[in-house]
């Protein structure tokens, strides 16, 4: 099962095959299965082993997709970061994580010096620059003779990656995807939108994200295909590659796809290669909708639902229902099972508002680390989303609000509780609570309501300032509102939605 192994059918059959493309670099399955291989050797030279955590923190290239096949080949755990973090959540991530090494871009170097400094234990640390950082190993010189090295046997149950995510605790959480999560997510990827070793698909939003990273990148890797990198997201440049390269294929959040269509003369440009553009997250309205069907004359817009937990993609809208079904973001995949839960845990028949719960071999292993959040994440039997939807008389799913509070941000998941634990740290604050307020252009952006201290000079700028210092710069609030009490029902919970009403 293990990951590697889908590398290996390919480099066999098709070894020629560019698997990615980055700028004027191409690697093919050849020569991915050759460079992984060494820098796995690298790694086990350095004492990293089956089991152990290889932290990944880097804007996108192939360095990205090497590590994880390296990491993999060692039957290691391959841990993706998000970028945009401030260093005390790396330094909690990295913590919490126990990870053995940490594959780093040379331009986040400063970012994990400082999450790193006084870190407990011996960190591997090796830096994708041309010149090594103080204290670095230089990715380039991590390769090592793997003449020797047997490719470790893993089984589905056995961890591919750790991917923290926002949770409802204040602190993100490690989902384990195994070998056999990320086997069968691509079975049912490639059966719903028909894949093939001649598609080609675009990595332009965050390899850390299962958008770029699985409902694109694995899934052309797992049939043969290419897939072009982009380092960040960059709207003219997407333009630009889906005409030159003949892109059939991306993923992009709402506010990606927003920062596409206001490109100027997209209208004019030949992108009708482009056959599948999934997105989700946010509901598209009807102008967007009908302005990508002049710009994507032959694509499908699967509008999309899925997690971190699940390696994303748990239900597509199909074509056909685009307009007719506007809002749903469509019917399970392959191989996973959906239902709408009520509070007692009893299936709920059409029409009825309750939890998302899902079920099937792509839903995750639990979380690192966390027995408690695992059990109670998997409660019946099923895991449990903390997504309120409902399904229509035809099975279509609607996604009708959040259980967990959780603010969408661009396409990024936002825990409310994160911040709040943060400006619950300034002494000035009394209460608190945090709420998304809708934006133009990310979607939603976070907003917080605050009781303060009277006796305490503190300023709602200076609450944000506090913010910035512990908080990814997505994650800080955008503003800060000082009120008299927060909005309690009589149990004494937060009234979120009114604070949401009000932010609107």
């Amino acid at each position: 099962m293990n990951w590697c192994g889908v590398l290996e059918h390919h480099a066999l059959r098709t070894p020629d095959q560019p698997l990615a493309v980055f700028g004027d670099r191409v690697l093919t399955y050849r020569g991915m299965g050759q460079w992984s291989a060494e820098l796995a050797a690298g790694l086990h030279e350095r004492g990293v082993g089956a089991g152990d955590v290889v932290g990944l923190l880097s804007y996108n290239n192939i360095e990205f997709l090497a590590t994880i096949f390296a990491a993999n080949h060692l039957g290691a755990i391959a841990m993706p970061i998000n970028w945009r973090l401030a260093a005390p959540e790396l330094r909690f991530i990295l913590e919490h994580s126990q990870a053995r090494a940490l594959v780093c871009d040379g331009d986040l170097v400063e970012l994990a010096n400082e999450a790193t400094l006084d870190l407990p234990g011996d960190l591997v640390r090796v830096g994708i620059a041309a010149v090594a950082a103080a204290g670095w190993l230089r990715f380039a010189d991590l390769r090592a003779d793997a003449t020797d090295l047997v490719r470790a046997p893993v089984g589905g149950d056995d961890l591919h990656r750790l991917m923290y995510t926002s949770g409802t605790t204040g602190r993100p959480k490690g989902a384990m995807l195994t070998h056999a999560n990320l086997a069968w997510k691509n079975y049912a990827h490639i059966a719903e939108f028909g894949f093939t070793a001649a598609d080609v698909g675009l990595a332009s939003g965050p390899l850390y994200h299962v958008g770029a990273l699985d409902l694109v990148t694995t899934t052309m890797i797992a049939v043969g295909a290419t897939t072009v990198i982009h380092r960040v997201f960059d709207a003219e440049h997407v333009v630009d590659e889906i005409e030159r390269s003949r892109v059939t294929a991306v993923w992009a959040a709402p506010a990606m796809v927003r920062a596409i269509l206001d490109v100027p003369g997209v209208e004019q440009r030949d992108l009708s290669s482009l056959r599948v553009i999934i997105a989700g997250g946010e509901k598209m309205p009807i102008p967007y909708i009908e302005r990508l069907r002049t710009v994507f004359p032959s694509a499908w817009l699967a509008d999309a639902y899925g997690l971190t937990e699940t390696v994303s993609g748990d239900t597509f809208l199909d074509r056909e229902s685009t307009v007719s079904k506007l809002g749903s973001v469509g019917r399970p995949c392959q191989y996973l099972e959906l239902d709408i839960w009520d509070e007692q845990g009893a299936s709920l028949s059409a029409g009825a508002r309750g939890e998302v719960v899902l079920r099937g071999p792509k839903v995750f292993k639990g979380y690192w680390r966390d027995p408690d959040a695992t059990d109670a994440a998997f409660a019946g039997g099923w895991f449990h989303t903390g997504d309120i939807g409902v399904k229509d008389d035809d099975g279509y799913v609607y996604i009708v609000d959040r259980l967990k509070d959780m603010i969408v941000s661009g396409g990024e998941n936002i825990a409310s509780s994160e911040i709040e634990r943060v400006l619950y740290e300034h002494a000035a604050v009394l209460d608190v609570a945090v709420v998304g307020r809708p934006d133009e252009r990310w979607g939603e952006v976070p907003v917080a309501y605050v009781v303060l201290d009277p006796a305490a000079a503190a300023t709602p700028d200076d609450l944000v300032e506090h913010c910035r210092g512990q908080l990814a710069k997505f994650k800080v609030p955008k503003a800060v509102i000082a009120v008299d009490a927060l909005p309690r029902n009589p149990s004494g919970k937060v009234l979120k939605r009114d604070l949401r009403d009000r932010a609107s």
